[in-house]
Order: C-alpha cells, then structure tokens, then sequence
C-alpha cells in the first residue's frame, strides 16, 4: 500500500483542517459553472460543524431505516431521496413499499435535522472552497451506508474498491461524508483512504466528523474493508450543474 500517513486520528478534535491540492483535468470534459466548478481542489476534514450529539440522532434515522431492509453482504444502502433501500441482494423502493408505515418510521423532526445538517455541510464546503453556497446543489446519489464484515454477495457490496467519484458519478463535482460512528471504538478496518502517487493519507472515522474533498481524480479514494462491528456514515453529494440537483427528502 505504500507508506500511509494518517490526515485525522480518531481522537483528534479537528476545528479545520485543508489541504490543497491541483485539480485534475476531469472537470475539463463537463461544463463549467462559474462561481462554483472547482478551480481550487483538495480535501479537508473538520469536527466542529456536526456535534456527536446530532450525529448519533443522524445514525438513529439510519439504524430505523435499515432495520427495514439490509443488504445480504457487508454494505446496505438508505437514500431517503430515491426511496432506495438495500434488501437481500436486491434494492427496494422503501416510500412504495412500506407506503404509509412510513410515518411510523421517520418523523418530521428527523428530515429537519437532516436538512440542516445537509446544509451547514454544504456551507463550509463553500466557505471552504471560496465558492458561493448558493451556487451548489445536493445532487444523487446521496445516502446512508452500514458496513460490516459480512462478505459480499454482489457487486454492491463491494465498496472497498479505488474510485473516483466524478468518474463513477459524472454530476459530482464536491463530495462529503459524515461519520455516525467511531473507528476502533464501534469497528475495526473501515477507514476512509485517498490513495496519492507518494503515499495514501487516512481518515479515521469518529461520530460528527465531516470529510469532505472535490470530487476529480484528485481524490482517488477507497474504504477499507471492515473487519468487525458495524460503520455508519452518510455520503452527502453535491453539483455546480442545477439540472443535476435533487431536493431534500420530504415526509
């Protein structure tokens, strides 16, 4: 793997931490937005926007979600967006399927909470990045992911793979992930990995914790498998493209 250098260990307590880096030439082959198609690139990992407290409310929404479903290998998705939800080796769509038991399930206060984390995230990612918040749109997919170590039965399952998101996703141009739960603590493996030419540099994952880096091959990237115990996090998208934008879930 080469020499891995850690960005942020589990019992840090990062206000902000960013590192630049150039950008690739993938947004080349997109069309530009100005005020928003990244100029400036790099990824940075802060634990002052989400308190643990509003994380673990974040992973009780998860937990009820896919206590519904579940994936038959290691990795289960929730989109509250798209309704999908992993269930066997199969995906539903959990708005049709449970149809009115939903409100049973979630609660308004929920999707609120929801929102305004979504929101503060995407505020940093511009204060951040020099860009205008306004000019950003939460785009899909965006979902909760729990990992375990069950083997993978699909390909789904199979999250442990290098990407790069603007590759996998043509309508990504920043990305950020929230944590909901604690490396070495709740799991064992499952750390977060930007694979550079020199080295790869890790995100050790702790409840509250916000990464976040533009989306090109910039940031190639991997999860590594988890060995034990179970990883909560929720991948929160977003595009400078606004016919590529998708609105908050609703009740």
């Amino acid at each position: 793997d080469g020499i891995t250098e850690v960005l942020a260990h589990r019992s840090d307590n990062l206000r902000d931490k960013f590192i630049e880096i150039p950008c690739s030439e993938d947004y080349d082959s997109h069309k530009r937005f100005a005020g928003c198609t990244p100029r400036k690139c790099g990824r940075g990992v802060t634990d002052a926007v989400i308190t643990r407290e509003e994380a673990e409310r974040i992973r009780r929404i998860a937990e009820r979600g896919l206590s519904l479903g579940g994936s038959d290998g290691g990795a289960s998705i929730l989109d509250l967006h798209s309704g999908a939800l992993s269930l066997g080796k199969h995906f539903v769509n959990l708005y049709r399927y449970f149809g009115d038991k939903i409100q049973d399930i979630f609660t308004e206060e929920d999707f609120a909470l929801y929102r305004d984390v979504r929101q503060r995230i995407q505020q940093r990612i511009a204060q951040v990045f020099g860009i205008s918040s306004s000019a950003m749109y939460l785009t899909k997919p965006t979902f909760f992911s729990r990992m375990n170590s069950t083997g993978a039965k699909t390909t789904h399952d199979e999250y442990w793979h290098p990407h790069v998101d603007k590759v996998t996703y043509g309508s990504f141009d920043y990305t950020s992930l929230l944590y909901l739960s604690d490396y070495s603590k709740d799991f064992g493996g499952g750390r977060f990995v930007f694979m550079d030419a020199d080295s790869n540099k890790t995100v050790e994952p702790r409840a509250g914790r916000v990464s976040f880096f533009t989306s090109g091959s910039e940031n190639l990237h991997r999860v590594e498998k988890v060995q034990w115990g179970t990883r909560f996090a929720i991948t929160i998208s977003f595009t400078c493209d606004p016919e590529q934008g998708i609105g908050d879930p609703l009740l």
